[in-house]
């Protein structure tokens, strides 16, 4: 086996990363297979360049820390309100039934009761990573059953986090007894809470929105806020994970918390590349004639039993069965947690590592299964339906009254809120409209959520902007950027993304018209073309709108 020093042996790793990242994109398989499946080759069931107990292993509770802050992000309050007790309800009893039923199972194959536990919890969570990423790219995340499958995750996510602080008391860390760690760990989480609490109603949301004057400042915050929180409650006898959780729950119901996610996950896939690395090193493959029974069998325990379980408590809660089809198949697949649970074991002394590496190959199994399914969801629910509509228990009240329905979607997208852009603003709501307004600076962002206009925080020439905005519901997107190489960007990234609706730019000089209606842009605003051209028709008596809203002529409406 080759001696690396440390920098010498990430590259190694990263190398092999991209290698097996490149199959896996031709196979339209998300990056956690080929991550895994790195950590197997360069671990000691493969090349050995990386031990078992390795420096990568910083790097890899950085990774879960960021996930679990991200998560926290987008714990949205709304959300859960317009979820309601439906979705909650259905989760929680799928997940308990799922966990029950795969211990039950578990025990069959000989397993000791603490192994079962932990089989069972590992196989009832799905993978929000997957799920999302792959809902997202098919542009189905906003549909309704996207959006029921995204409250199932967040509420599986909730107790994942449970199960970590209790996994704490189990631990037997701190030297304590088990007793006296379990009876304190409630007054340790009201204490670790109401400081937080304290924090963010009388500090936090001062000191963010200075912050934000600067993006870089801004990320840099909320990056060292998610690791101190996650050093506090470690050092509170609770996981890194939950101290990094409760950071991104803290920062939830700001206005930065979409743009934070957004610049943060690129860090934060990165960084768990070497957790997903460093968990395919523990992957013992003498046991594989032992494992390999179970890991099928468990597999297509979570690939059909677990989203039919789903599929039918969504429709006895009211829901079509085309709704609870499309959403329960999604399901289908372990998480990305149920791997962190298991690893977390692992270090506690509760599982060996002949069961983590049987649920790694079920995490390898079942997502690469799904990721099919779920790209190809519309064909196989109608395959499907025949045997769908039997087991439809009552007539689908809960999508008639069902709230989710009632979230605001706004018509219009008001890209850059300056003196121009805060008076379009104005004048879209004066006409009916329902109209969001976009941007990075906090007071502007104040001064037009004051006049009753919803407004998001975020920056035109950050990328990963327009996936956290409504696009599904704007038939127009309107930019009052002066910048035409931003706009022309701008215009090419919504394309990419499959956006519909109409565009509108603005272009500071005349010869900037031809690249943007190149780039697919409807309108081109020229600010001071047009606002002279208004100002002699006013002075004249000629008020004339050659382009009225809803009524582009640059194309047909599709």
């Amino acid at each position: 086996m080759p001696e690396f020093d440390l920098f010498t042996e990430t590259a190694a790793v990263l190398v092999v990363a991209v290698l097996f990242s490149v199959v896996c994109a031709f196979l339209r398989q998300p990056l956690i297979v080929a991550y895994i499946f790195t950590g197997v080759l360069v671990g000691p069931a493969g090349f050995g360049w990386v031990a078992e107990e390795d420096p990568l292993d910083l790097l890899a509770k950085m990774g879960i820390a960021l996930l679990l802050f991200v998560v926290g992000l987008k714990l949205d309050p709304r959300l859960i309100r317009t979820l309601g007790k439906v979705v909650l309800a259905v989760t929680v009893v799928q997940t308990a039934l799922v966990a029950a039923l795969g211990a039950g199972l578990a025990l069959g194959f000989g397993m000791d009761g603490v192994t079962a536990i932990y089989v069972g919890l590992g196989v009832s969570f799905s993978s929000t990573v997957v799920i999302v990423k792959l809902l997202s790219d098919s542009h189905e995340i906003n549909a309704l059953h996207g959006r029921i499958a995204l409250g199932i995750l967040i509420v599986q996510d909730l107790v994942v986090v449970l199960c970590m602080a209790l996994l704490t008391a189990f631990d037997g860390e701190g030297g304590g007894s088990f007793f006296m760690d379990l009876a304190l760990l409630p007054l340790k989480g009201v204490f670790f809470l109401g400081a937080v609490a304290v924090v963010m109603h009388y500090w936090l949301p001062a000191l963010l929105r200075r912050f934000a004057r600067s993006r870089e400042l801004l990320m840099l915050a909320a990056t060292a806020w998610a690791v101190f929180l996650a050093a506090v409650g470690h050092a509170l006898g609770f996981s890194h994970e939950v101290g990094a959780f409760v950071a991104g729950v803290s920062l939830a119901g700001t206005p930065f918390n979409a743009a934070i996610g957004a610049r943060l996950t690129a860090l934060r896939d990165f960084m768990l590349l070497f957790f997903f690395v460093d968990l395919g090193a523990h992957v013992n493959l003498a046991h594989v004639d032992e494992i390999l029974l179970p890991a099928l069998v468990f597999s297509v325990f979570a690939l059909i039993f677990k989203p039919l379980l789903a599929g039918v408590l969504l429709m006895v809660a009211g829901y079509r069965p085309r709704t609870a089809g499309l959403t329960s198949l999604t399901l289908g697949q372990i998480s990305e947690f149920s791997l962190i649970l298991a690893a977390m074991g692992m270090a506690a002394g509760h599982l060996d590592d002949k069961a983590v590496s049987m649920l790694t190959l079920v995490a390898l199994f079942t997502i690469t299964a799904s990721s099919y399914l779920i790209r190809f969801l519309h064909p196989v629910y109608e395959f499907l339906e025949p045997w769908m509509k039997p087991l439809e228990t009552s007539a689908p009240s809960r999508e008639v009254s069902s709230n989710l329905d009632s979230v605001q979607r706004p018509e219009l997208l008001l890209l850059g809120l300056g003196r121009f852009g805060k008076r379009m603003a104005i004048g879209f709501r004066q006409r009916g409209l329902a109209v969001m307004g976009v941007d990075f600076d906090p007071d502007i962002l104040e001064s037009v959520r004051r006049l009753g206009i919803p407004v998001h925080y975020g920056d035109v020439t950050d990328q990963d902007l327009l996936g956290t905005l409504p696009l599904d519901s704007a038939l127009w997107v309107v930019s009052c950027i002066p910048d035409t190489g931003v706009n022309r960007r701008l215009a090419e990234d919504l394309k990419g993304r499959g956006y519909r609706g109409y565009m509108a730019m603005f272009a500071q000089h005349p010869e900037d018209e031809a690249a943007l209606t190149a780039a697919g842009v409807d309108l081109v605003l020229q600010p001071f073309n047009d606002a002279a051209d208004q100002a002699v028709d006013l002075v004249t008596g000629h008020d004339q709108r050659p382009f009225p809203l809803g009524e582009p002529t640059a194309r047909e409406a599709e």
